[in-house]
């Protein structure tokens, strides 16, 4: 007789998966949390700090403007991102902390933009002027440009003997998907802004190579940025222009032995050499004794205060932090979440100036202009000062035309003032598979779909409108810069702009940082004393000693790691996800900036 293999359904699989899934987290967090408390019942005192105490500043993961940590309990992995603001506040508690000796850099690739990477840098040398010192220790398989860069800031720079280091100057490329859409059958005509030869996010759907414009402005991009990571790496070692693009030209750094060669780096040390180091600058001589403290958590412990008190008192300066792709709806940057944080804002009565923190490469032009109301109608009270992150383009450019001031980071990425719309045509693609679409209506258009190819007319009318849309966004910036709107078309056309050249064309009023905009506030107010309150408001998290010790001792939870982790695929999904929030009418980012 013939075994009968036995099918269970797919429901009930699916659920005594799922339990037992549920089931494991819970059982691992009660563990967790057992351990976690008999650690702070019996070790307490380990959480002040400490006469002598170094901070170690070790960052992991994304550095985005607001941080974040959550439990994925589904994957049994932790998600967390460093929040700028609370780093940035660490370290100017830091100095003024007369427990605090000295910061002690530990890192490797960083996970941000560059003008992220550059105000992080500005605090840390705000941190040496209060004469502690400051000890950087390049390791991993690979040192990025990025992490070198930040790490330059320091007294005294090492690196692990055998890292690779690689000095090679900036670059970067594109795929065009051109002719893989017309083997798939899909045609795609392109909306752009009238003169909008710059805008160039949609040139892979039609071009096979970069168009003269997007080069141009690229071009630019990378030359400005590159020359102001020499201005600050010059500025803190003994180093020229002309001996940094001499190595980036010759490849004469391949690794930290030939970094400390060129003068770079100081010394090629192991982990435990360094760790003397430290040991001799705080007068201890046995390792148990040096006291490394989480710079993570001390940071976000200072902010956690600082803001508590804030909230509970009667602040005059409200920081907004606005971060992502703007979109109708969401947590992050949407016009339903910003524009009530700003109607909030206005009904405080102590808040006398506010920051708009914006970090976005644009998005939905509908969002954008429901956020520009927002911000227009809260500076005709309360004056709003811009500070622009690593981006505030087209979109993200077009919700800080009001503001009263503008300030850019040097290498922050604005302007694009320009708008685009994308229409596939996917009939034929779905023929190829066997799929036929038949069409019917009550009127001559009543469907528009992907399956109909837009009339002369139709398409007439579409452009009309996307050009109406630029029209109305070169006369927001006419308004908001006191420029003509002739003058402003000359800069606009989907041209983007590093914050130092935005300035020499008048879109941007100074280059500064969050910190200088945040002390223009006050300044406005008559008070640089002033209490700071940001939004979204910080709030105590409940597994905050949870997350930090399964960080810091290295808990591995995760699950092990599958082909969709590889970066190739990671990097088409990001990709995907891009193109995917091209929906109506977009003032958006031509193309997507990685730091490596």
């Amino acid at each position: 007789m013939e075994d009968k293999q036995t099918k269970i359904p797919f429901k009930k699989l699916f659920l005594s998966v799922f339990l037992a899934r549920i089931l494991s987290f819970v059982a691992l967090i009660t563990l967790i949390g057992f351990i976690i408390g008999i650690i702070f019942l019996f070790d307490s005192e380990e959480t002040n700090i400490k006469k002598n105490t170094i901070l170690h500043v070790q960052l992991k993961g994304l550095i985005a403007e607001k941080g974040s940590a959550e439990l994925d309990p589904l994957s049994l992995s932790i998600n967390s991102t460093n929040g700028l603001s609370a780093l940035l506040y660490g370290l100017e508690s830091a100095a003024s902390d007369d427990n605090i000796e000295g910061l002690f850099l530990d890192f490797g690739t960083l996970n941000c933009g560059m003008a992220t990477a550059q105000e992080l840098r500005n605090g840390i040398q705000r941190f040496k002027e209060s004469k502690k010192f400051v000890v950087a220790y390049n390791s991993g398989e690979y040192i990025s440009q990025q992490a070198y860069y930040l790490a330059s800031v320091a007294d005294e720079v090492y690196g692990f003997p055998t890292s690779t280091f690689q000095w090679l100057g900036l670059g970067g490329e594109l795929y065009f998907i051109k002719d893989m859409l017309s083997k798939l059958g899909v045609e795609v005509a392109i909306l752009k802004g009238n003169n909008n030869d710059f805008k160039s996010a949609v040139e892979p759907l039609f071009l096979n190579k970069m168009s003269d414009s997007s080069r141009l402005q690229m071009n630019a991009y990378m030359q400005s940025t590159w020359n102001s990571m020499l201005d600050d790496i010059i500025g803190s070692r003994p180093l020229t222009y002309d001996l940094l693009n001499s190595y980036a030209s010759n490849l004469d750094i391949k690794n930290v032995e030939d970094a400390v060669d060129k003068g770079l780096m100081d010394k090629s040390l192991y982990k435990d050499e360094v760790l003397k180091i430290l040991m001799k600058k705080v007068n201890v001589t046995a390792q148990k004794d040096l006291n490394l403290y989480q710079f993570s958590d001390y940071s976000n412990d200072v902010f956690f205060r600082n803001q508590t008190l804030s909230q509970a008192g009667e602040p005059t300066v409200a920081v907004i932090l606005a971060e992502g792709s703007i979109a109708k709806e969401g947590k992050g940057f949407s016009s339903d979440n910003i524009c009530k944080l700003f109607r909030e804002v206005r009904k405080m009565k102590s808040i006398k100036s506010v920051v708009f923190r914006v970090n976005s490469p644009g998005g939905s032009a509908l969002a954008s202009e429901e956020i520009w109301r927002e911000v227009a109608l809260t500076n005709k009270e309360k004056k709003v000062v811009v500070s622009m992150g690593d981006y505030a383009a087209s979109g993200g450019y077009y919700v800080s035309t009001p503001a009263d001031f503008i300030f850019a980071d040097p290498t922050t990425l604005t302007g694009s003032i320009g708008v685009f719309g994308v229409l596939p045509y996917t009939k034929e693609m779905l023929g190829k598979i066997g799929v036929d679409v038949d069409i019917i209506g009550t009127h001559e258009h009543s469907v528009m779909s992907l399956n109909r190819k837009l009339t002369d007319a139709e398409f007439a009318i579409a452009q009309g409108e996307v050009n109406n849309i630029y029209q109305q966004f070169l006369e927001r910036v006419s308004n908001g810069r006191n420029l003509t709107k002739e003058a402003v078309n000359q800069i606009a056309r989907g041209r983007v702009w590093t914050g130092a050249d935005a300035k020499s064309v008048g879109l941007v009023d100074s280059i500064g940082s969050l910190y200088t905009a945040i002390n223009y506030a006050k300044s406005l107010n008559g008070n640089k004393s002033d209490d700071v309150i940001y939004f979204p408001k910080v709030k105590e998290d409940p597994f905050k000693e949870l997350i930090s010790f399964m960080e810091h001792q290295e808990l591995n939870i995760e699950p092990s790691n599958n082909i969709m982790k590889h970066p190739v695929l990671q990097s088409i999904e990001r990709s995907i996800q891009f193109s995917s929030e091209w929906n109506g009418t977009m003032m958006r980012l031509p193309f997507q900036i990685e730091y490596k």
